[in-house]
Parts: structure tokens; C-alpha cells; sequence
């Protein structure tokens, strides 16, 4: 690192360190209403958190910095017998048909050895469908008799009836690429390798975590229109803050697509059956018995992330209630066996859970000014700029210097914005010892009722709230006295834009397609009405059909045409049938069909064609180009237009 680079950051959080301590000691109205002192000391307190974790995410890039960690997968080592390994398929009341794209493409997977990959599908309910369904991808079968502590319960069953060194975990939406094994389990066999070479000095693997993928763009990318500006939401954790926690070898376990050491698991007594998120906690045991733990960067796997708001804060909140629970039971604050990186790690995440409520006191504290005259910071302007402005704006650059380009700090503060007025509540209660009542099982298909138009209310209040203070404070306002009340107008324009794109995302869109396309090059053949065979490639491929590109441009495609065809994938011919329902003259020229396999193991190949890869339609990078204002524009424009469209289609009728 630069030297001037480095000097930079140790000045952010020296200036932050010492606006904190002035905040302290200095701006508390101490002598205040009971109401604005308590909010007072929250709000001083929120800093304080925030600014912690913010040191934490600067402490551990730079360690990586100085200590890079190499993520190239490593080779199978030679010197060590290959080992068998048992891939656990956790399935609950899922469908049959999205079960069985996991079920296949867990069949596709590579090993060197296929015969010491066992498939194993865990399903709790004693369904007769999943039994065939096993049957028919010739993997085994294992059941409940009575559904036992969840999933943790379900997994453990499986286990006692499972002997592999290693097993993978994967959930019943979690569909694996073919290279899953061959990007995993070489970092045990290497570990091994040198375990055998030097026991004294080697830590042993307990888990490799591949990053948790989405083939569909998530709640935030497609209600925003984003999806190739802006990143899945998880991913900023899955490909960056946990890869940061396994370089220092403490990787977080986040439920499925990770591959365990047996040993490890059983030395901690398997799945804990005692909280909602058995996932986080078996990890950090796992950690705190001596084991090492990786997160690795490039996604082997992807699954389906829920789109309807009612989906998404149920799926959260069980997040949130869950951690809180495991928190307690593992004791972090106290427990012997947490060294001090894994403690930091720990405390980080248990404090994320919080950043909600923080986020509600941003919120509230200027609005509570601007409308109300309650002053929680007692600070002379000219004082304040000198002594916080410089920290902040340095800390910020500083922490957009070194994060990665999966996520800019703008798109937190929006995330956190948008999740904050239904889980502060929550983990209150769960902190406290209320729990909630038992929790499903997130649900993967995507269904809307009017209950959902309901989800933008606190969003509307706080929205008009902060529109009401920014005009009220600002208004009659001249010369200095706009200066004077510039920090205040900047907090509320500030929580004004977040709460705009919140207003978005809970206007939710209209979901057209049926299933994912995926963008997926295979060459093909295909009849034309004439009887003649014409070569093409595929562009994009979905459940129900493809688009391509014929070779010749002298072959012709009507619209209804109905063909037969052939599509070559890993040397296998893929028969169909398809119908044109779609054709595009642009240059080139390309076509849309919906097809029809017949054979089940032709059904089986397309699956795979189509699933064992990421979704490239779909951004990795956020585009930092792309301003909120941008945004927020494209948006209104967007919402515009399906307004005419709804208009029209109105009129017409009538």
C-alpha cells in the first residue's frame, strides 16, 4: 500500500476517534428532557457502533492487504487417497420440479472418482414423490418419521445413517455447478497433505463456504430496475465480508453450499437443534474447537432469493431473531474458547442485526430537530464543521477506497433503510427473551396480495416526514442562516434519497416471465419447414425454451413455425420440439421458440445446459457511473411509463 494511502486511513480513524470523544464529552444534553436525553445518549451510541465496524471492515482489508490470501483453487494432492464424500440435499415441503434441478445437477458434478460421490436427499416430510424422485436420479433416499428440530434436525438424521470423511450441504433451491467439488474439496485433501507433513503446525479444515448465488435478480435489483447496475444484495457478504473473515480463518457458515468435515461436525455434537439459524452457530463452534474455516470468492452454485416483501422480511427476520439466539448460547462477549479475531467477527455480526434501529435514530434525530426543536446535540455550528466534517468525509473516502466494487456505501445506507422499520422490533424482542412464534420455511414462489401494498407505510410516513422537516427548516431561510442549518438539511436530503428508493422497492413489478433466462452459447440443429436442417446457436436458454441465431441467413423462420431440433451439449444431443413464438429483425436476426423434450435423460442435459453456470444477465460489479439521482430518475421514468401502459390498457377495456 501506498505510503500516503496508508497515512490517509490512519488519519480517518484518528479523526473519528476524536470526534467521538468530543461527542462524548461535549455535545450530550445532559441537562435536557428525559426524552431528549435518552435519545441523545442513543444516538451518540449509534455513532459509536457504527464507526467500530467500520474500523473493523478497514482492520481486515488491510490485513489481507499485507497478507494476501491465495484464492487459487489448489489441485487434488496426489499424496493423499481421494476421499469419499456424501452431498446432502435438505428438501422440507419444496416442490418436486424445483427439487429436481438441485437433484440433477448434483449428479452432473465432477469428481475424479464418481463412485465416491454419494447423493443424498434429506426430506423431512415422507413425501412418496421425493422418494421417486430419488429413485429416479438413483441417489439415496432418507426420511423423518416426525419432523424434529427443522432442519438442523433433519440434516443430523441424515448423518447418523452417513460415514464420508466429508459431506456438502446443500438446500432444496440450491442448484450446484459441475465444478462445485473440483473448486472445494482440493483445499482438504490439501490440508491433509500437510497435516500428515507437519501436525504441530497446521490447523485442521473444518469447512470450505462457497459463496451463496442467485440465478434471480433480488428484491432490490428488480423492483429498481437494476439488475445490471447493481449487485445481489448478499453478495456483498457471500463474496466480500466473509471472504475477509476466512482469510483470517473464520469464515462464517451461511446454510447451504458448503462442504463440512465430518470430524469437525461431530466433535461439536452435529446441528445445533437449540436456535432458528443452526447454520451460524455450528460455524463458529466449529471455529472456536480449533478448526480453520474458508470462504471462497467465485460462486459455484445458485439458488433463488425471494422477490415479494412479505417473503424477504419474514426471511430476514428469522435472520435476525436467529443470531440473536445463537449470540447468547455461544456467550461470545465471555466464551474462553473465542480468540480474539473470531470474538471481533462475532461481535460484528451480532452488532449488524442492530444497525436497523441505528438507522431509525439517523432517521428520526434531524426530522426531531427540524419539526420539533428537540436538540440531542448540542454543538456551535462553526465548532461542528471543524471537528466532524473532516473525520467523517475522510472516513467515508477511506471506506470506499478500500471496499471492493460489489457494494458502495450508498446502497447500504438504502439497504439498511429499507429493512430498518421492520427488524429493530424484532431483535428488541429477541434480546430481551420474546421470542416468536415458530418459523416456516421461506417460501421460493413468488406470491402477491393486496396485503403487500400495505409494506410501504412506515416508508410513506418517514418519506413525508423528512419532506415536511426539509421544507419547514429551510423555509425563509437566507444567507447564513442556510449555512448555519446545512448539516441538518444534509441528513434529511440524505435520508430523503434512501427513503425514495424504499418507496420504489416496495412498489414492487410485475413479473412476466415464467422462469430465469440464462445467457448459454450451444450449437444446435434445426428442421425448417421445407424438411432442409439448419445449423444455429442458442443466445439465451430458459425452462420453457431458447433463443438462438441461425448460421445461414438465407434460412427463414415464420412466426408459429413448428420445428424439431437438436441441441448439443457436452457432446449430447438434446432432442426437441419447439414452436416459434417470437422473431426479432435486428442484425442478426434471431428467434425465440418454446420447446418440448420428451426423453428423460434429454430433460435431464437441458436442465443442465441451462442451470450449471451463473446468471450473466445479472450484475457482479456494481456501476459506480450510475448515481442515486440517476437512479432515482430512471425509476420515475419507469413508474411513469408502466402508469400509461396500465392507463391504456384501461381505457381500451372500457
Amino acid at each position: 500500500m501506498p505510503k500516503i494511502k496508508k497515512i490517509s486511513y490512519i488519519l480517518a480513524i484518528v479523526l473519528s476517534v476524536l470526534y467521538l470523544l468530543w461527542r462524548v464529552f461535549f455535545t450530550i444534553p445532559w441537562h435536557a428532557h428525559l426524552f431528549t436525553l435518552i435519545f441523545a445518549l442513543m444516538l451518540v451510541g449509534s455513532e459509536i457502533v457504527s464507526n467500530f465496524t467500520a474500523y473493523v471492515l478497514i482492520a481486515f482489508r488491510l490485513i489481507r492487504q499485507k497478507k494476501p490470501v491465495d484464492f487459487k483453487i489448489p489441485d487434488f494432492d496426489d499424496r493423499q487417497p481421494l476421499p469419499a464424500i456424501d452431498v446432502i440435499i435438505v428438501t422440507h415441503n419444496e416442490e418436486v420440479a424445483l427439487l429436481r434441478k438441485t437433484v440433477n445437477a448434483a449428479k452432473f458434478m465432477k469428481y475424479p472418482d464418481p463412485k465416491l460421490v454419494n447423493v443424498v436427499i434429506a426430506d423431512d416430510g415422507n413425501r412418496p414423490e421425493v422418494r421417486q424422485l430419488a429413485k429416479e436420479y438413483h441417489a439415496n433416499y432418507v426420511t423423518m418419521e416426525e419432523n424434529k428440530h427443522a432442519k438442523a434436525g433433519n440434516i443430523n438424521n441424515a448423518l447418523e445413517q452417513l460415514h464420508a470423511p466429508l459431506f456438502a450441504i446443500f438446500d432444496a433451491d440450491m442448484v450446484p455447478f459441475s465444478n462445485f467439488l473440483m473448486e472445494s474439496v482440493p483445499f482438504f485433501t490439501e490440508n491433509f497433505a500437510e497435516l500428515q507433513e507437519d501436525p504441530d503446525h497446521t490447523v485442521p479444515l473444518g469447512f470450505v463456504q462457497t459463496p451463496q448465488s442467485f440465478y434471480n435478480a433480488d428484491i432490490f435489483q428488480f423492483n429498481l430496475f437494476l439488475q445490471d447496475a447493481v449487485v445481489n444484495e448478499q453478495d456483498f457478504f457471500s463474496r466480500d465480508v466473509n471472504v475477509l473473515n476466512g482469510a483470517n480463518g473464520h469464515a462464517l457458515f451461511t446454510g447451504s453450499n458448503a462442504v463440512f468435515l465430518r470430524e469437525a461436525v461431530d466433535k461439536v455434537g452435529g446441528f445445533p437443534t437449540d436456535t432458528i439459524t443452526e447454520d451460524f452457530e455450528l460455524g463458529t463452534k466449529i471455529n472456536s474447537e480449533g478448526y480453520k474455516s474458508l470462504a471462497t470468492v467465485e460462486p459455484v452454485s445458485s439458488g433463488i432469493t425471494p422477490v415479494d416483501m412479505k417473503s424477504v422480511i419474514k426471511q430476514r427476520t428469522r435472520w435476525a431473531r436467529g443470531v440473536i439466539q445463537s449470540c447468547r448460547n455461544l456467550h461470545i462477549f465471555l466464551n474462553p474458547k473465542i480468540n480474539l479475531i473470531n470474538r471481533i467477527i462475532l461481535i460484528n455480526t451480532w452488532l449488524y442485526w442492530w444497525s436497523f434501529l441505528r438507522r431509525l435514530i439517523y432517521i428520526a434525530a434531524p426530522i426531531l430537530y427540524a419539526l420539533f426543536k428537540v436538540q440531542v446535540v448540542n454543538a456551535n455550528f462553526w465548532v461542528l464543521m471543524i471537528v466532524w466534517a473532516p473525520g467523517y468525509f475522510l472516513l467515508h473516502f477511506v471506506l470506499g477506497d478500500a471496499s471492493s466494487n460489489i457494494r458502495n456505501e450508498r446502497w447500504g445506507e438504502i439497504q439498511e433503510t429499507f429493512f430498518a422499520p421492520y427488524l429493530f422490533l424484532p431483535v428488541l424482542l429477541e434480546s430481551i427473551g420474546i421470542h416468536a412464534k415458530k418459523f416456516k420455511v421461506t417460501d421460493k414462489k413468488v406470491q402477491f396480495s393486496w396485503r403487500d401494498k400495505l409494506y410501504i407505510i412506515p416508508y410513506l410516513i418517514l418519506w413525508s416526514l423528512t419532506l415536511i422537516a426539509i421544507i419547514k427548516f429551510n423555509w425563509g431561510k437566507w444567507g447564513s442562516e442556510i449555512i448555519v442549518g446545512s448539516v441538518i438539511t444534509f441528513w434529511l436530503v440524505m435520508h430523503f434519497i434512501n427513503l425514495s428508493f424504499c418507496l420504489f422497492i416496495s412498489m414492487k413489478r410485475d413479473i412476466h416471465r415464467r422462469s430465469e433466462r440464462f445467457i448459454r452459447h450451444a450449437n444446435g440443429r434445426m428442421q425448417l419447414a421445407n424438411g432442409k436442417w439448419a445449423d444455429f446457436k442458442t443466445r439465451d436458454v430458459s425452462d420453457g425454451g431458447f433463443s438462438f441465431e441461425l448460421d445461414d441467413d438465407q434460412n427463414q423462420l415464420e412466426m408459429g413455425t413448428e420445428t424439431t431440433g437438436i441441441i448439443y451439449y457436452k457432446n449430447y444431443p438434446i432432442h426437441f420440439k419447439s414452436k416459434v413464438v417470437r422473431v426479432v429483425d435486428t442484425e442478426p436476426k434471431w428467434y425465440g421458440v418454446t420447446i418440448n423434450i420428451e426423453d428423460r435423460k434429454d430433460q435431464d442435459y437441458y436442465l443442465e445446459l441451462t442451470y450449471d453456470g451463473e446468471n450473466k444477465f445479472l450484475s457482479k460489479e456494481q456501476d459506480n457511473w450510475l448515481t442515486p439521482f440517476d437512479q432515482l430518475h430512471l425509476n420515475v421514468i419507469l413508474r411513469l411509463k408502466e402508469l400509461e401502459r396500465s392507463a391504456t390498457r384501461f381505457m381500451r377495456r372500457s
